[in-house]
């Protein structure tokens, strides 16, 4: 049977509110443009299914949810445990410029940096089938050759003690990872709408998920009242 996560806290109130989502809501169609990116074939997701779960062993398969995978797992899994994965933090730190933001305006994409702890969900698969579950997390995720170097099994501390998940976008060097302050994550995101969305949207939804299961990360709680006071400003 599947675990649940309660929340006992009084939630706090977001500063970033529906109000100022719906200021940025707009229909931004999809482009078609060139990649330099090599998109993964069937056989290069075998291939990855494959190492990453000869890496795992006969381990139990975790995946570790940090972000939209909190409030939008899309995959069967049989429990559900809070964790920490120490030695990484939440940044919003990858360059966008599709699906939530456009070349014209990129915005920011939640990963993992080093540093800190960051505490999430981890999402322990159903035993059967492990490498059909694999592929279809990773078609789910990933979409060429350049993002499987940030593919990382991590060791988390949760519930019974310490078990290794995997998780997706832990930072390496790529010219995408911008270092960015608060204020400028903020002005980033306060402005990047794409075909999916805005990426104010996705921190919304992050946040309010988190805080709904008493996860608290003082750095999203005050990207968000940032983020809110610059949609206010434009």
């Amino acid at each position: 049977m599947e675990q649940t996560l309660a929340a006992t806290h009084r939630k706090r109130v977001l500063a970033l509110t529906p109000q100022h989502l719906s200021k940025l809501a707009r229909d931004v169609p999809s482009e078609v443009r060139s990649s330099q990116l090599s998109p993964l074939t069937d056989d290069d997701f075998i291939a990855v299914a494959d190492r990453l779960l000869a890496d795992l062993g006969e381990a139990p398969f975790w995946v570790f949810a940090y972000g939209s995978l909190i409030w939008k797992p899309e995959f069967e899994h049989i429990e559900a445990r809070r964790s920490i994965a120490h030695g990484w933090r939440r940044s919003f730190c990858l360059k966008l410029t599709d699906w939530r933001a456009t070349q014209e305006t990129p915005g920011l994409m939640l990963a993992l940096q080093r540093g800190g702890a960051c505490t999430g969900v981890a999402y322990q698969m159903p035993p059967d089938q492990p490498h059909a579950r694999m592929l279809r997390l990773l078609r789910r995720e990933i979409s060429y050759h350049e993002d499987v170097p940030w593919l990382r099994w991590l060791t988390l501390r949760g519930a019974g003690g310490s078990f290794r998940a995997l998780a997706f976008y832990c930072t390496s060097d790529d010219p995408d990872v911008l270092n960015l302050d608060l204020h400028e994550q903020a002005t980033w995101i306060a402005r990047a709408v794409g075909p999916a969305g805005s990426c104010a949207e996705y921190l919304h939804s992050t946040v309010s998920h988190l805080e709904a299961l008493g996860i608290r990360d003082r750095y999203l709680w005050a990207l968000q009242a940032e983020v809110a006071a610059e949609i206010d400003r434009l």
